[in-house]
């Protein structure tokens, strides 16, 4: 794939994005177009991007073409956990000196490759572009099509430096290289009536495990995995799936689309967080395969799941009720759990429309009410200020944010990929309020608030 202005432009102007700018509509969000500024990784550059979304597949190597810092900062950032092969955590570089910028690194990214397929016999290698690699000419292109034509493994080339654009972008670069690369590349032994790919989900914390579990009773195989938990030869496979289930994120959309029109496969977007989404879901891929006998063994074990989680959420529930949210995260989190939280009787009091679209900030307004806050940016001085005028108990955000809630001496809750308990289906439910009962009610906020012993003194002299 050649990394030309037209292909951006093409991928930042997806025809079914909300997000994108040149559909026609009116204040549409611009995070897709925005272009990365010096200084500004905008929450993730292009390079992150790729790697976040092409990583989690799991039995294959991947090798950052580019200074050692570029893989480090990015390196098991996200809890993508795997039932299988653990190849995938194992961070491999060129690890680019300054004589290889002046006399070129292709030599070096060519030994690179063959030691790792020597040493760890990958099912396949992926080779990502970094902003100094790319800047340099290093032809990446070349260097993985000789690797291939000599030891007859897949190796294909991410062209993702950082220079190109956002994280979003990013994720879409990873797309692409598996369309032009790794999907329709082989064939699967069978398959069945039944089969989809989930797109857009990388089993952060494990948390697709508990809706892959529902799907096997249900009868539905999960064909291709994108990416989370997934084999290279599974998303060989993907273009035999008769439905794309895409998760949450407009960030693979140019996946979802392309396959809708190269193997005629049709997709629903759909969300695994809260009660009624994760019903909805099941409901609507019920209702794609038109089975009336898959429609009822659905309807039952909804209505099983659910009992069995409302028992459990019943204490949480009590200690939950009541209690105040404010929520700073971002896409379609920003609206699912409120939900979630809502249906565990929390008040959820402001939220963040970070990259929403505006179907997202619909939902976000019939949630929040007339008096719920949207959040267009939150800056630690922003969220402080709500945080204040709102008398909230709770901030549940990305781990960056811990330290703002520090600093107003409340509670507070990892949601984003560096958590390390799922929150995905009705399992995750019930991890959430478990999760969020210890927060609130840990001891230590009553010692946080109470005046230090040195102030107590002055107040006494005074």
């Amino acid at each position: 794939m050649k990394l030309t202005k037209a292909k951006i432009n093409e991928l930042l102007t997806q025809p079914e994005c909300e997000h994108n700018l040149n559909k026609g509509g009116q204040g549409k969000n611009k995070a897709c177009a925005q272009q990365s500024q010096p200084g500004s990784a905008q929450g993730g550059c292009a390079f992150d991007g790729a790697s976040i979304t092409l990583v989690p597949i799991t039995d294959a190597a991947h090798l950052v073409h580019g200074p050692i810092a570029c893989s480090g900062n990015s390196w098991n950032s996200r809890g993508s956990l795997s039932s299988g092969s653990t190849l995938y955590k194992m961070g491999f570089t060129t690890d680019i000196s300054e004589n290889d910028i002046i006399f070129g690194g292709e030599k070096k990214l060519y030994k690179a490759v063959v030691q790792v397929i020597n040493n760890f016999n990958p099912s396949a290698v992926f080779v990502y572009s970094t902003c100094i690699t790319a800047l340099i000419g290093d032809d990446l292109d070349a260097v993985c099509k000789a690797v291939v034509e000599k030891y007859k493994i897949p190796v294909i080339p991410v062209h993702s430096p950082g220079f190109v654009g956002s994280k979003n972008l990013g994720n879409r670069l990873g797309g692409e290289a598996l369309l032009q690369h790794v999907i329709g590349s082989k064939e699967p032994k069978y398959t069945t009536n039944y089969d989809i790919n989930i797109v857009g989900e990388y089993n952060i914390a494990g948390e697709m495990w508990a809706v892959t579990t529902l799907l096997e009773k249900l009868g539905i195989r999960v064909l291709g995995k994108m990416t989370g938990d997934a084999k290279y030869e599974d998303i060989c496979f993907a273009h035999r799936a008769k439905l794309n289930v895409m998760i949450c994120s407009k960030a693979l959309i140019n996946v979802a689309s392309s396959m809708k029109e190269k193997y005629d496969i049709p997709y629903i977007e759909e969300s695994f967080y809260g009660v009624d989404d994760m019903s909805r879901c099941l409901r609507n891929i019920a209702k794609f395969f038109n089975d009336a006998q898959l429609i009822d063994r659905t309807e039952k074990i909804i209505e099983e799941e659910i009992s069995r989680m409302n028992i459990q959420l019943e204490p949480y529930r009590k200690k939950l009720k009541g209690k105040r949210m404010v929520l700073y995260t971002g896409g379609v989190k920003s609206w699912s759990i409120v939900s979630a939280a809502q249906d565990l009787g929390m008040q959820v009091v402001a939220t963040s429309t970070k990259k929403s679209t505006e179907e997202d900030k619909s939902r976000i307004k019939k949630l929040l009410g007339k008096d719920g806050i949207m959040l267009e940016k939150g800056n630690p001085e922003e969220l402080l200020r709500v945080i204040k005028q709102t008398k909230a108990d709770l901030l549940v955000a990305g781990g960056r944010n811990q330290y703002t809630a520090l600093k107003a001496k409340i509670p507070f809750l990892d949601i984003n990929q560096e958590r390390h308990h799922p929150y995905a289906g009705y399992i995750g439910m019930v991890e959430m309020a478990r999760e969020l009962c210890e927060a609130v009610y840990s001891p230590i906020w009553r010692q946080v608030r109470k005046t230090a012993p040195w102030d107590q003194c002055e107040e006494q002299k005074e």
